[in-house]
């Protein structure tokens, strides 16, 4: 009997809005935490984002120089085809065979 005689004690309203506002303050450092979680994790997906879109750059740019249409190659010339090619515009710039022998000092054949 003595438990059920012993009265409770009643707390004032400020007391409980006090310990209210203690609740919502530990919710709101709770949902602080959470924020910086989220921003870690976050930057963390930013990070492995930014390193596969550079992957993508560097394969599109792969791609990119294997269906570029490669400068064609210039045709391999044989020594006697420099030689004649040489000639060629020897006498185009107006020297005779006789003068193109004479500046190779060669001598020329006679007939």
């Amino acid at each position: 009997m003595d438990e059920q005689s012993t009265k409770r004690t009643r707390r004032t309203p400020q007391q409980m809005a006090g310990d209210i506002d203690g609740k919502i303050q530990k919710l709101n450092q709770d949902l602080d935490s959470l924020a910086e979680k989220r921003a870690a994790a976050n930057e963390e997906f930013d990070k492995k984002a930014a390193a596969v879109k550079e992957k993508i750059a560097v394969l599109e740019q792969k791609k990119k120089d294997i269906l570029a249409p490669k400068p064609p190659r210039k045709p391999r010339k044989t020594k006697k085809q420099k030689i004649q090619e040489l000639i060629k515009r020897a006498s185009k710039s107006g020297l005779k065979p006789e003068e193109i022998a004479q500046r190779l000092d060669l001598e020329q054949p006679e007939d």
